[in-house]
């Protein structure tokens, strides 16, 4: 199969954007969703929120995906609804893909976590920390399902903080993958192998778009994480970290190109074509850094006369949520920066005017 090329705004789905998304904001669209998509509720959260699962496709290779696990990780979501969109359009692309898979999808895993736009859920648990003792409802629907539907390959699908660069260079991490280790060794394993291999075929589908964007994930191991286990299983599991593109804090473009992402490998699945790439391509992409603000101010002594001659400050924006909308609230993070060693997604200098007249009208200066 060789997937056609298409347009992707005929697929997204226009009423779901931003930042802020829980089952209120999705459900609209998976009810109006056809009975081939088998939507029901797999269980239930802490607070008693429905958790969504939907099988779609009639084909023996069998593909699991949840998002949401940290319910302020929207990114994903929103690019599997794309996806859901996509299918549900009757395009030959998803006809055959769904004769060739059947997946099963759980558009939010941690509906509580969502809804007060947290990473914990409603007893304050990390449910990415949770997979061994499984103490909390919703790491236990997880595990029912994987256990249930028996996939072939899982995606576990996840947004990262805009602090993320790609290895040492000034690109932001738009997105970032790993293939989980298993072992405290982090040796490789058939099923570890081919996820990296599918990943390396997803890189080189994005650097057609975003030529030095893409990062890998640190990959210490940790039985407790959830793609660590299945990784254990033996199942080919594979991390989606959806990250910053340049003035996209809501997060449109990267959702986008998550969508490209997934149909990529799904048809490299497929097509069982991941052994045109090897581990060396997996290992050749730049592992993430933290070397990013999103506001690099120079010159900061000008503003507050305590500070060194050429003080350099990094701020970063703290998501709130505020009357439903996640409001970038910006945060002193670090002072005495040397220029060199950092990025700011915007960079400002407070020896020139307009750069002082931004950082007044976005509330920057008050934090002096």
């Amino acid at each position: 199969m060789i997937l056609e090329d298409f347009d992707y705004a005929n697929f997204k789905v226009n009423d779901v954007q931003g930042r802020y998304v829980t089952n209120q904001h999705i459900l609209p669209f998976l009810k109006q969703l056809d009975s081939s998509f088998n939507l029901e509720v797999i269980g239930t959260s802490v607070n008693q929120n429905p958790i969504y699962g939907l099988t779609v496709g009639s084909g023996p290779i069998k593909i699991l995906m949840w998002s949401q696990m940290h319910g302020n990780e929207s990114t994903t979501t929103k690019a599997v609804l794309d996806l859901l969109h996509f299918f549900e359009l009757e395009n030959d692309n998803g006809t055959e893909i769904l004769s060739s898979c059947t997946l099963k999808i759980i558009p939010i895993l941690n509906p509580d976590g969502a809804e007060a736009y947290t990473r914990i859920n409603a007893n304050e648990i990390d449910l990415n920390r949770d997979a061994q003792k499984r103490t909390q409802p919703e790491s236990r629907v997880l595990k029912y399902i994987y256990d249930e539907f028996k996939p072939d390959y899982c995606f576990n699908l996840h947004d990262q903080r805009t602090i993320f660069n790609v290895g040492n260079t000034d690109k932001p991490a738009t997105i970032s993958f790993l293939a989980p280790a298993f072992d405290e060794d982090r040796n490789n394993s058939e099923s570890r192998e081919l996820s990296m291999l599918l990943i390396a075929a997803m890189n080189s589908k994005l650097q057609t778009i975003i030529k030095g964007q893409v990062g890998r994930y640190d990959d210490s191991f940790n039985s407790n994480c959830v793609g660590d286990a299945f990784q254990m299983r033996q199942t080919p599991t594979i991390l989606f970290e959806a990250g910053h593109f340049p003035e996209d804090y809501a997060r449109e473009k990267t959702r986008e190109l998550i969508f490209l992402a997934l149909t990529e490998v799904i048809i490299r699945i497929i097509n069982n074509s991941a052994n045109d790439f090897s581990i060396e391509d997996y290992l050749s992409i730049p592992e993430n850094n933290k070397m990013f603000f999103d506001v690099l101010i120079k010159n900061a002594h000008m503003i507050d006369s305590s500070l060194e001659h050429n003080s350099n400050i990094g701020v970063l924006f703290k998501e709130v949520l505020k009357m439903g909308e996640i409001v970038f609230s910006p945060t002193l993070e670090k002072q005495g920066l040397s220029i060199n060693e950092y990025f700011g997604h915007k960079t400002l200098d407070c020896s020139v005017e307009s750069d002082m007249e931004w950082m007044a009208q976005n509330g920057i200066l008050k934090l002096f």
